[in-house]
């Protein structure tokens, strides 16, 4: 059984070559089984129902896996990498480079405790897990033997730089939807409220996409030439004044939005001034949480500390829609974060969107666990860079 769409109404799902909508089998007018365009449009009326009331506020979060674009079944490796993929690359880096310690070798070394690699060269164990490494790599680096130490600290690097290299992807309007996706949810934003994206990516794909529309885009840095972070920017909005003696209204820009990077970002960098945003080439020591379970004590400190708070923030506010995209719930500091507002915040309307329905994962159950005690949490299998803008657009019943 797949399952497309959840909520505490609705289970839509195809098992046995069938369509069926909580466990009633979808036929259309003349008593014949669903096609594949009948049932998409009948989730996308339910969806419809859900996103489309008056939220006064929208979010988006997104994750690693909007990012990844998917080719005839097959990850298309030029753009997002899955966390694994992404430790088979370094794996593979770090086994082709004699100076360097291999992946292994280092697992060893700071007492890891699952093999990297699956018996008989049968590549990556699945088991291996990118972000608990790092951890005890991290906090092992101190217990180093002496003769071991600067190659363990030129392999660390290395790791991290290779981090970099297989996050910064090149925006390509042809193959990647994001333009889509961001002009599609934007139409879903009343003035003078802003449309708020949020991710965890390093990348840059959302500015770049928001370029190439015209966006503005907020990211909490100031508009000198030279930007620097100011987390005060997010509460500022483009107006300018109406052309009419007898009244004081205001006209708000359109297509503005604000970004939350709270995991940092390619294009950012301390200077003696504080952080700056720079171009990508420009860069040598990007600001940027790597993947380990350092990173939430990482996160109390600038620029991380305001991103979080604002993030926070926004899920307090009442009648808010808040759509995931690509994200998979493994990360608990954010996890719990959106756990706790949809506990306390009555008024939170939640969208959870993945290539998967069904996960078997504890933060991703819970989110489950809420939507069946009837919290207004919901799930649809949809990607961003295949159908998901689709389902988010504007209903029409025929």
């Amino acid at each position: 059984m797949t399952t497309y769409y959840l909520s505490p109404k609705a289970n839509y799902y195809f098992e046995d070559e069938k369509y069926f909508k909580n466990e009633t089998e979808l036929k259309d007018e003349k008593d014949q089984p669903f096609t594949d365009v009948l049932f998409k449009s009948a989730i996308r009326k339910d969806n419809s129902s859900f996103i489309h009331r008056a939220y006064n506020n929208i979010i988006v979060l997104i994750g690693a896996g909007a990012s990844v674009r998917c080719e005839a079944g097959s990850i298309d490796v030029r753009f997002g990498k899955t966390v694994f993929m992404l430790a088979e690359e370094i794996n593979n880096a770090l086994k082709q480079d004699a100076s360097l310690f291999t992946l292994q070798e280092l697992a060893d070394l700071c007492k890891y405790s699952v093999r990297v690699e699956l018996e008989d060269n049968q590549g990556l164990n699945r088991e291996f897990n990118l972000e608990d490494f790092l951890s005890d790599l991290i906090a092992f680096k101190k217990y180093v033997p002496q003769a071991d130490a600067d190659k363990y600290e030129a392999s660390e690097n290395e790791i991290f730089r290779l981090i970099i290299a297989n996050t910064s992807y090149e925006y390509d309007k042809d193959l990647l939807k994001h333009a889509t996706f961001i002009n599609t949810v934007s139409h879903l934003v009343k003035s003078p409220s802003k449309l708020t994206i949020v991710t965890t990516n390093y990348d840059t794909l959302i500015e770049d996409a928001a370029d190439e529309m015209g966006y503005t885009v907020m990211d909490g840095f100031t508009f000198s030439h030279r930007p620097y972070f100011d987390s005060d920017m997010f509460e500022w909005n483009l107006v300018k004044d109406i052309e009419n003696i007898k009244t004081n209204e205001l006209e708000y820009k359109k297509n503005i939005i604000n970004l939350l990077k709270l995991h940092g970002s390619l294009t950012w960098e301390r200077d003696g001034k504080g952080i700056r945003r720079k171009e990508k080439n420009e860069v040598n020591k990007p600001i940027m949480i790597f993947p380990s379970s350092n990173k939430y004590m990482q996160s109390y400190q600038e620029p991380y500390f305001e991103l979080f708070t604002k993030f926070q923030e926004l899920l307090k506010r009442p009648n808010t829609l808040f759509i995931t995209a690509g994200f998979s719930f493994a990360d608990n500091h954010i996890s719990q974060m959106i756990y706790q507002a949809v506990l306390h915040n009555k008024s939170l309307g939640v969208l959870i969107t993945d290539y998967e329905v069904d996960q078997n994962n504890e933060n991703w159950n819970k989110m489950k666990n809420l939507m069946n005690q009837n919290y207004q949490v919901a799930f649809l299998k949809a990607t961003m860079n295949d159908d998901l803008s689709e389902y988010l657009g504007e209903y029409y019943d025929d």
